[in-house]
């Protein structure tokens, strides 16, 4: 008696498939969210559904996907009609995230100085010293490379994956407006470098509240730094 064919294999088929097509997706909201937040991508830049799927090497669909996703991280916008747009974020949208992040790294730096590993301190002074080389040349670039590998470096010391992911999602925001406007205040590097080995200090000596201070108040200080550099009045109190 002839046996009924199993399905078996066209259903593992299938899960293969969509399980590709997931990852796809995801490599493709990866890859788009490192050039964004790297600036190689900028703000306000229209992003072509067609033409990101030919530059990463995909279909559509995966880039379709990656750009709902995007969007639901607050990186890009996407307006009827019109496309989707890598998104730019208003000054007063920036004041918000800043108050945010003060509080976000105020935890991490109370939660870094109670479990920071040995090795982990010696990577944040690592860090540091080469920010105190490259205050003498002003490069604003680098110095925003080595700010963001810092604060990184500290919030995965916390040892708090759902801290961290909050983090880098109003990081991530905020460094849309951070990058556009970053050469403006060159001037405040060497300063901004003293508040870092401060935290540092704070930090290797396991001091939890001075380490939750320095951090709250180097965000809100980054934050009237910038109003400065770009002439305006400071943020509501």
């Amino acid at each position: 008696m002839p046996t009924t064919p199993s399905k078996r294999p066209a259903d593992a088929s299938s899960a293969i498939e969509m399980l590709r097509a997931h990852s796809l997706a995801t490599l493709a909201q990866q890859e788009l969210e490192r050039r964004i937040v790297s600036g190689e991508i900028a703000a306000g830049t229209k992003l072509n559904e067609v033409e990101v799927a030919a530059v990463l090497g995909v279909s559509r669909g995966p880039v379709r996907e990656a750009f709902s996703a995007l969007s639901q991280a607050g990186l890009v916008r996407v307006e009827k009609n019109r496309g989707v747009f890598v998104r730019q974020v208003s000054l007063e949208e920036a004041n918000e995230f800043y108050e945010v992040r003060a509080a976000l790294e105020g935890l991490i730096g109370k939660l870094a100085a109670r479990r920071i590993a040995i090795d982990e301190i010696e990577q944040l002074r690592s860090v540091v010293r080469r920010m105190h080389q490259i205050q003498k040349s002003r490069r604003a670039d680098e110095y925003f490379v080595l700010n963001v590998e810092f604060h990184d470096l500290l919030a995965r010391a916390a040892r708090n994956n759902a801290l961290v992911a909050h983090y880098r999602g109003v990081v991530n925001q905020l460094d849309l407006y951070r990058r556009a406007t970053i050469s403006r205040g060159v001037e405040n590097i060497p300063l901004s470098t003293q508040e870092h080995e401060a935290i540092v200090d704070a930090v290797a000596a396991r001091d939890e509240d001075c380490a939750q201070a320095l951090l709250t108040e180097h965000v809100l200080a980054s934050r009237a730094r910038l109003h400065a550099a770009l002439g305006m009045a400071g943020p509501p109190p």
